[in-house]
């Protein structure tokens, strides 16, 4: 499985222009509902604020991996996001977070929905693919970073 299947570079926001979670929920939802017409951004935002609901997917060492599944979707859609000031995102070690990968995935594609979650997660543990998503200078860099890195996991 490579997470660049389903993601295109439209879909990374190389700085958040907001300061908390719930701005990081929203410019999400934005952007997919930009690149993705027919899906609404307000579902998008309903959609990971539930999830939020049940415990935050901010994983530590300054990560958050922000995910849900929604019906109307017929594949899974990968967004990413940075903050390089860092957003509290009620991370369970208390620290801001400043990547954010975002999955949305078909109501019906448990095992695949798990299959990219896994995936980034083992992507993220690369402490020195962290350092170089932080140095990346805009959103082309960043992708280059995450299709490099994608094809090594």
């Amino acid at each position: 499985m490579n997470i660049t299947d389903y993601l295109d570079q439209s879909l990374i926001i190389a700085e958040f222009g907001a300061g908390d979670a719930d701005s990081v929920l929203h410019q999400f939802a934005e952007c997919i509902h930009r690149r993705h017409p027919g899906i609404s951004a307000s579902e998008v935002y309903r959609t990971l604020k539930e999830r939020e609901a049940l415990g935050s997917t901010g994983i530590g060492e300054g990560i958050a991996i922000p995910h849900g599944k929604m019906k109307q979707l017929d594949h899974i859609i990968a967004a990413f996001g940075r903050s390089r000031a860092g957003i509290d995102f009620d991370a369970i070690d208390g620290r801001p977070v400043t990547l954010f990968f975002l999955l949305l995935a078909p109501e019906n594609s448990a095992g695949l929905h798990l299959k990219a979650l896994a995936k980034i997660s083992r992507m993220l543990k690369d402490e020195d693919f962290r350092r170089r998503l932080a140095a990346a200078d805009n959103g082309e860099d960043l992708y280059a970073e995450i299709r490099a890195a994608d094809q090594a996991t």
